[in-house]
């Protein structure tokens, strides 16, 4: 049986790339998004076996992206690809519930192996980064929410979406809740990050990674 693969990037070039190196008997590349919303949906919808997915998307990022996918319940296996040699953002991306970490420099046939070592069960994390990353994870993990200390699900979403320049009406749409909502959320970040603008709210973002 073939292996069921949906893939996420926000570039095209990326997206062809990975069905070009996918076009094997073995696996089918049942969907490809461009956002991390967009790949939570498909993820529900689809049910592939595997997940192949960029860290630095619109919308939602990776990291969040797979804690959403996580908390449904989806029995699928997923591998991150990254343009950040990272050792706390691979880190972040393992605990959320991925099981392998790719650095998008990489060749194709690292790319092929990693998705065979996850496929198999095992972690596979770019050899660069493997050893500190490795004992990050047997370390005891702290009591924040890896790089966005202290905020809800919701509050990472609306910090994204302010970053990214979207208004709290289109927030809102994107959400399904009220400008009222977005608005609370957005001065709850600001007072838990003792940030006052939203142009700081972007350079935390950006510094943070939490936007591409």
């Amino acid at each position: 049986m073939r292996t069921r693969v949906l893939i996420a990037d926000d570039h095209s070039v990326v997206l062809q790339g990975l069905q070009r190196i996918l076009n094997r008997p073995e696996y089918e590349v049942v969907g490809a998004v461009q956002d991390g919303r967009a790949l939570v949906e498909k993820a529900v919808e689809l049910k592939p076996d595997l997940i192949i997915a960029d860290i630095g998307m619109p919308l939602l990022n990776g990291v969040e992206a797979i804690k959403q996918i996580e908390r449904r319940k989806i029995r699928v296996k997923i591998l991150c690809l990254s343009m950040y040699p990272d050792v706390a953002y691979a880190t972040e991306a393992m605990r959320s519930g991925a099981k392998g970490y790719v650095i998008k420099t990489s060749g194709d046939e690292e790319l092929l192996k990693a998705i065979k070592k996850v496929l198999a069960g095992e972690l596979y994390i770019t050899p660069s980064l493997d050893e500190p990353v490795r004992n990050n994870l047997r370390a005891p993990q702290s009591n924040t929410n890896g790089l966005s200390p202290a905020l809800t699900e919701r509050q990472r979403e609306v910090l994204q979406l302010l970053a990214e320049g979207k208004q709290a009406k289109e927030i809102a749409a994107l959400l399904d809740v009220s400008v009222r909502t977005v608005e609370f959320h957005k001065y709850r970040v600001m007072e838990i990050l003792a940030i006052r603008t939203v142009a700081g709210l972007a350079a935390y973002a950006a510094k943070n990674r939490i936007v591409p």
